[in-house]
């Protein structure tokens, strides 16, 4: 029974639709606020050189976001091994080559175990580009590959008839065969198997691993969920860069809605994502949250109180005064290429707020004599931007669609090289 109710809270808590009474979604009710120069160090210094920003004033930003929002990081290596369960060369269609492989973690007397899901196309040139992202509802929502585990505790608990996990249940948010057409790799996870999205099951997270784990607990800097996904986002690509049909110099990180907001972080601290790609992640990710509209950091300090850092918190309902904002966070990934993504009918998530927060970083981009975004003023529906920070807003709702999948692939082909 123990069992049981674990495995139906999960499941409860990945189609959870929220919901909020008083929420703004009136471009007349924003309020008047004043966005920190991204370039005025502390001590009032103006960074005028990359050389500055990453000597004097990336450090600065990087411990706000670290103290304030994610958490800090622990440096220790966790020991992992690496089993290959099955290989299917033959997989969809003939057109690629599907692992399943289990990581073990061990350390701090704690195992955790996952599962990643690489699709390697078996055409290509030369070793292979790959797009990383955690998906919501096990590997076997990805596609209809019936060799692709459906995770066995859902068998007892849950009928492979359920539609809100039955295979392939989001296959359309993964548009593999365009993918794999194009000639990219695609390595996916479940998010919980990383850290469980939900209250109270920390001690089955990447976070237990850690030797710290118990005295980290007490601190406003502690660690929680997005950095743990964050954290296991890196762990993938220790991985792919043993796998020699994988371009380890061309790996992109794609993150939906909260795993948008981890994949922001984990491009933040790991430089081998060469493109990083947010997807209406909203409040806490690529949204501007001084704008107080859709989901502000009250409704996500208590929708998921474990997602960031305890010292986030004293932030809800005092945005204003919060001496930063997230245009800061994008700013962190220059010199390595940016794009945010969103949608016109996901207000919750600010559409607005997230392309402006692009475009206050522009000016860190523009240092390394890169080209960001022009003008305040956000572009029209379909009409994307691909620029080396890029962007588009799409018709539509919070997902993720095979139009999202078509501009982040123009996107990686032009930042990658290919086909110039």
């Amino acid at each position: 029974m123990k069992k049981y109710l674990i495995i139906t809270a999960i499941l409860l808590t990945a189609g959870y639709v929220y919901a909020q009474n008083g929420t703004n979604y009136d471009e007349a009710k924003v309020p008047k606020y004043i966005l920190p120069d991204v370039l005025k160090c502390d001590n009032g210094k103006q960074v005028k050189t990359a050389k500055e920003w990453e000597e004097l004033r990336r450090p600065e930003v990087l411990e706000i976001f670290t103290s304030q929002v994610f958490g800090r990081t622990p440096a220790e290596k966790i020991p992992v091994v690496y089993e290959t369960l099955t290989e299917n060369a033959n997989a969809f269609g003939g057109k690629a080559t599907s692992r399943q492989v289990k990581f073990t973690f061990t350390g701090n007397n704690t195992t955790l175990e996952a599962i990643l899901l690489l699709i390697i196309p078996n055409k290509r040139q030369g070793k292979a580009p790959v797009f990383v992202g955690y998906n919501f509802k096990g590997n076997h929502s990805v596609c209809n590959e019936p060799e692709i585990f459906f995770p066995p505790q859902f068998h007892k608990f849950k009928p492979a008839t359920d539609p809100d996990w039955v295979r392939g249940c989001q296959a359309s948010r993964w548009s593999i065969e365009l993918l794999l057409n194009r000639g990219y790799a695609i390595a996916t996870m479940c998010y919980h198997d990383i850290y469980p999205d939900v209250e109270g099951f920390r001690d089955r997270s990447a976070a237990a691993l850690f030797s710290d784990y118990k005295s980290a607990s007490s601190r406003s800097d502690e660690w929680q969920a997005i950095g743990a996904w964050a954290w296991g986002s890196s762990r993938i690509v220790d991985y792919l860069e043993t796998v020699p049909e994988i371009d380890a110099n061309r790996i992109a990180l794609m993150g939906h809605s909260r795993q948008g907001k981890a994949a922001l972080w984990a491009g933040v601290q790991d430089t081998r994502f060469k493109i990083v790609i947010s997807n209406d992640s909203g409040e806490g990710g690529a949204a501007l949250s001084k704008r107080i509209f859709g989901e502000t950091i009250r409704n996500v300090s208590s929708i998921k109180p474990f997602w960031f850092c305890p010292a986030y918190s004293q932030y809800a309902d005092n945005e204003l005064n919060m001496p930063f904002d997230h245009h800061e966070l994008l700013a962190l990934i220059a010199p390595r290429i940016l794009y945010v993504a969103s949608a016109a009918e996901d207000l919750w998530a600010d559409p607005k707020g997230e392309y402006l927060s692009a475009y206050h970083a522009s000016p860190v981009y523009k240092l390394y004599g890169l080209h960001g975004l022009d003008s305040a003023t956000p572009p029209a529906i379909h009409q994307p931007i691909l620029n080396d920070v890029g962007y588009h807003i799409r018709a539509g709702v919070h997902d993720v669609t095979e139009y999202d999948w078509l501009m982040f692939l123009d996107f990686a082909d032009r930042h990658f090289g290919i086909g110039q």
